[in-house]
């Protein structure tokens, strides 16, 4: 099977030009984030990710984990491996130095996400799930929780989960039922969690789980919702392990994908009541938790990302070495690498162009989260973090909805051999598969989009993005054909997004059903559209370049995503405001 290389070419002109890494760099905090230290870090991750975790994917895939005597076993080499990860500081790259993290931007670490993603997207599951734990402490915890915990996790020494789902209680977690009964200083918490991810594991030496629950007196539905820290181990006042708290994994989950990442179902209080502390205020939970889960959200779209690449790696050199069939032209007599057909040809520019405008949005939210925080201007602060928030759902979705579509694609250029699970293709496609569903289905983000997003504030952030968008794309130098036509493209797709918007807008307030029978289109040509921006951004970047293989390379994949995707808008247009009333009527026949 084909190794993995780190696509360090694109994701280095991602970030320097397209997005432009100087921006970030004078960010209070940022100053010391210079394009070389970039460089080396970028260049350590790719070797980690293609020497320890890269060769840990398929095997951890056919052995999967155990659960033998309470305790999940991972796969061979997964330990040894997370043993290298956290001692190479990688745990903790975006986090505060104050509690041994290295406090380097987001921008940087969503690159190194992504390798790691593309490497070994369950063994990346673990660490992805504690950095949003990190994130919720972070903002929400009491100094004592931040004191005893954050150090922990930031290191990776300790890990963290995020409890939310029970079996009567999926989208709608205003069904929970896991009580939480106080007690002194803590709480005990009861019931039952399912779905967790890496809830019980032989990684590391404690694992914290941030858990949703009900307080006694609570209100109904999701206003009554608080959130609880239970440690796996009780905490010792000098930070050492003290007990094993009352909570166990009672069984893990059989698998279509990621099978080398327990999903655990956890069982809290069979004894008693697990010790838990709560986090924030009373009945705030649900608030608390969307901190997590949307830095969640925004690495699920980087999974997405990266087991793209991955994919798409596998395709092509599976291309170059297949021999099959003449050339269509007739210009050879012997039968021919696949990779000189014309559709095997499409379809793999078809799987890059998508990658590369999926890794461009990915990277530009994340330096906008950087703006967002650490921007010295207060309204700049604002803006960032409100072009954060609208796109956030975008990236998720469009990420991972791109991700079974270029995996899928992966396969069928293996022809009858990607179907055959020892060639590898298939397991992209099964790992990519989840992305969509779990940390709120694609359908939850569309609708979150349409409603909280846009319709709640009369779309005020979609129409500031608009205006950046069309500027941007008016501002281009277009003495070059390809790049006119580009131009025009883009300015259509925006045309049609921007009519979309105020359909949504003027729509929503009386109708919202009809809205959101519509919301997943929409999504997808605000997507569409956001892509073919920075796609035809790095066109015009691309073309000051001196010729060579990464310039022609990016010529076709943009040119390509323009005509074969951003083209896709008008249709989806029509199909966000005509579509609708077909769904809201219709009648289902066995």
């Amino acid at each position: 099977m084909a190794d993995y290389t780190a696509p360090l070419d694109d994701i280095r002109f991602v970030i320097n030009d397209l997005v432009g890494l100087e921006q970030v760099t004078a960010l209070p905090g940022c100053e010391e984030t210079t394009s070389d230290l970039v460089d080396a870090i970028l260049e350590e991750a790719g070797k980690f990710g293609s020497e320890v975790l890269a060769p840990l994917n398929h095997s951890g895939d056919i052995e999967g984990c155990v659960l033998e005597n309470g305790i999940v076993r991972t796969p061979k080499g997964f330990k040894e491996a997370y043993t290298q990860f956290i001692e190479g500081g990688w745990n903790g790259l975006p986090c505060d130095a104050h509690y041994g993290g290295q406090a380097l931007p987001w921008l940087l670490a969503t690159s190194v996400s992504e390798i790691y993603h593309a490497s070994n997207l369950s063994f990346m599951l673990n660490p992805m799930l504690t950095l949003g734990a990190v994130e919720l402490l972070s903002h929400h915890g009491s100094e004592e929780l931040k004191a005893t915990y954050l150090e922990k996790l930031i290191s990776g020494v300790w890990t963290g989960t995020m409890n939310l789902t029970e079996p009567q209680a999926g989208t709608d977690l205003g069904l929970l039922r896991t009580k939480a009964v106080p007690e002194g200083d803590h709480y005990r918490i009861s019931g039952t969690k399912i779905y967790i991810t890496f809830g019980e594991h032989d990684l590391s030496e404690n694992i914290i789980h941030m858990v949703l629950a009900r307080l006694p007196d609570a209100p109904d539905g999701v206003r009554g919702i608080s959130l609880f820290l239970v440690p796996k181990y009780l905490v010792n006042v000098d930070v050492s392990l003290g007990d094993r708290n009352d909570l166990r994994c009672v069984s893990i989950e059989h698998k279509l994908g990621i099978n080398a990442s327990p999903t655990a179902v956890m069982s809290y209080g069979d004894d008693g009541g697990a010790i838990g502390y709560l986090v924030g205020e009373e009945n705030m939970g649900l608030a608390y938790m969307f901190t997590m889960m949307n830095n969640e959200r925004l690495s699920v779209g980087l999974q997405g990302v990266g087991i793209s690449e991955r994919a798409y790696q596998h395709a092509l050199a599976y291309a170059r070495e297949r021999v099959q069939s003449r050339k269509i032209d007739g210009s050879s007599p012997e039968p021919v690498a696949i990779i000189e057909h014309p559709d095997v040809r499409r379809m793999l520019l078809d799987m890059k162009a998508q990658t590369e405008a999926t890794r461009a949005l990915a990277y530009y939210v994340a330096a906008e989260l950087d703006a967002a925080e650490r921007h010295a201007d207060a309204e700049r602060r604002k803006a960032a973090q409100a072009r954060v928030d609208l796109l956030t759902p975008v990236v998720k979705a469009w990420g991972s909805d791109t991700s079974i579509d270029v995996t899928s694609t992966g396969i069928q250029i293996h022809g009858g051999m990607g179907f055959i699970e020892e060639t590898g293709a298939a397991q992209y496609y099964r790992d990519a598969r989840i992305t969509s569903i779990y940390e709120g289905t694609n359908g939850i983000q569309a609708n979150d989009l349409v409603g909280r997003k846009i319709g709640r504030e009369n779309g005020e952030s979609i129409r500031d993005l608009i205006a950046d968008m069309r500027a941007d794309i008016m501002s281009l130098e277009t003495d070059d054909d390809a790049l006119a036509h580009i131009q025009t493209r883009v300015l259509g797709a925006i045309d049609d997004l921007e009519k979309t918007t105020s359909w949504v807008v003027d729509t929503w307030g009386r109708d919202p059903g009809t809205v959101a029978a519509s919301a997943v289109p929409f999504l997808k040509l605000l997507a569409v559209t956001s892509g073919g921006w920075l796609m035809a951004r790095a066109h015009g970047l691309v073309l000051s370049m001196d010729d060579g293989p990464f310039r022609a390379s990016k010529i076709a994949t943009t040119r390509f995503f323009i005509d074969h995707h951003v083209v896709e808008t008008g249709t989806l247009a029509e199909i966000v405001i005509a579509g609708a009333p077909v769904v809201q009527t219709a009648v289902f026949h066995a």
